[in-house]
């Protein structure tokens, strides 16, 4: 037989977005339910680095979402448990030659008009900052407010905190309708009815608005992180090339990489990041990982002996303007999402969290959602699925 339960919303996933939703639910006291098909952090978050960036969006609606959580992820690292590893490090962003540090310094004035600090950094200053860092660059800039969590604990810690009631293992099979409104999920063991349903599936948040009778074009885009053996600390800051920014910003479905190169503390150095659509090919793509290491060892020569003990990939939530959906879907009355965060779901979960919250509650959002609706594609007709109908 089928369960019941007395709740006021129903978040599907338990990445870090969907326990970033739970948590600020709940701190404005409504009762909620975190249903996944998989563990915490089974999906793009537990295959993601941790980036907390502001240093790779322009001015606009997603840097205004990445300010505020950089204030919200300062708030939750005094209150959640050190496993998180909240770690303000601040980024370093180094230029090739003269013309990428005048286009660095273009990009750096809209976001400082914003609220970013940004430092720029001469030639001859970078190895005060990291003095491993190859010779030859022209300058850069220094963005104090980029920071790193372990990310499969974040959102497990903020799933907790949230004591919200936790459903893993269980795939929705259906959402639940009652006069075009939603009213709940359905999975094989259970129904889960509430007065809303947030959709923060991540890369298969297409899916589940297929489920609900709308659309959502969500792709996931693949990428591939190199982890070392653990070292002394050689990289102090999250550090990368400026060709970075245009490979987030790119559409492109082919392959993109750009070194961005971090130590952990533990030990290994983290490095990223690459971009490709193919879809949800879980293969090993050996051009990836020859690229990745190639491009981190220019930027670090010390690391060109280092051996790579292991390499990990997984797939971004893509929506085609690079700004994720957030807030009511007014096609589908009680229908919420939180996904598309492609790259940025873990810095931008706080954020998105209290967003969701303000939608539920009927409080003022703390930033504008036109931005981010949900309905902007203009499409109405059934969300993608994946093989044979249903999430990989």
């Amino acid at each position: 037989m089928l369960k019941r339960h007395s709740l006021d919303a129903v978040i599907i996933g338990a990445g870090v977005v969907g326990a970033a939703c739970a948590y600020y639910a709940a701190r404005a006291g409504l009762r909620v339910a975190v249903v996944d098909r998989g563990p915490v952090a089974g999906g793009t978050t537990g295959a993601g680095e941790g980036n907390l960036l502001v240093s790779d969006k322009e001015a606009g609606p997603e840097l205004d979402l990445a300010l505020l959580s950089a204030r919200l992820w300062t708030e939750l690292a005094a209150v959640l448990p050190r496993e998180v590893e909240y770690e303000p490090k601040g980024g370093l962003v180094v230029a090739p030659d003269e013309a990428t540090v005048k286009a660095l310094r273009t990009f750096a004035e809209g976001q400082r008009a914003a609220g970013v600090d940004a430092v720029e950094v001469p030639a001859h200053a970078l190895h005060d900052l990291e003095p491993h860092l190859a010779p030859g660059l022209a300058g850069g800039f220094h963005y104090p407010q980029d920071a790193q969590v372990q990310p499969a604990q974040a959102a497990a810690r903020l799933l907790a905190a949230s004591g919200a009631r936790t459903y893993l293992g269980e795939e929705v099979t259906e959402v639940l309708l009652d006069r075009g409104a939603v009213r709940g999920v359905r999975t094989r063991r259970r129904e889960l009815l509430a007065p809303a349903v947030v959709n923060a599936a991540g890369t298969w948040g297409g899916h589940i608005a297929g489920l609900a009778g709308t659309d959502l074009p969500v792709l996931p885009r693949r990428g591939f992180v190199l982890v070392t053996e653990p070292l002394p600390r050689v990289v102090r800051h999250k550090v990368y090339a400026a060709d970075y920014i245009a490979d987030v910003a790119s559409g492109s479905a082919a392959l993109q990489s750009s070194a961005v190169v971090e130590g952990t503390p533990a030990g290994p150095v983290l490095i990223g990041a690459t971009r490709e659509r193919v879809g949800f090919d879980r293969s090993l793509s050996t051009e990836a990982l020859r690229r990745l290491a190639s491009q981190a060892a220019a930027l670090f020569p010390v690391l060109s002996d280092v051996r790579v003990l292991r390499t990990y990939h997984g797939f971004r939530p893509y929506l085609p303007d690079h700004l994720p959906a957030i807030g009511p879907d007014p096609r589908r009355p009680a229908l919420l999402h939180a996904c598309g965060h492609e790259g940025a779901g873990i810095g931008l979960a706080p954020a998105t969290g209290l967003l969701i919250a303000a939608a539920l509650t009927g409080a003022d959002p703390a930033l504008p959602l036109r931005p981010f609706r949900p309905d902007r594609f203009g499409g109405d007709e059934p969300g993608r699925t994946g093989p044979e109908g249903g999430p990989a």
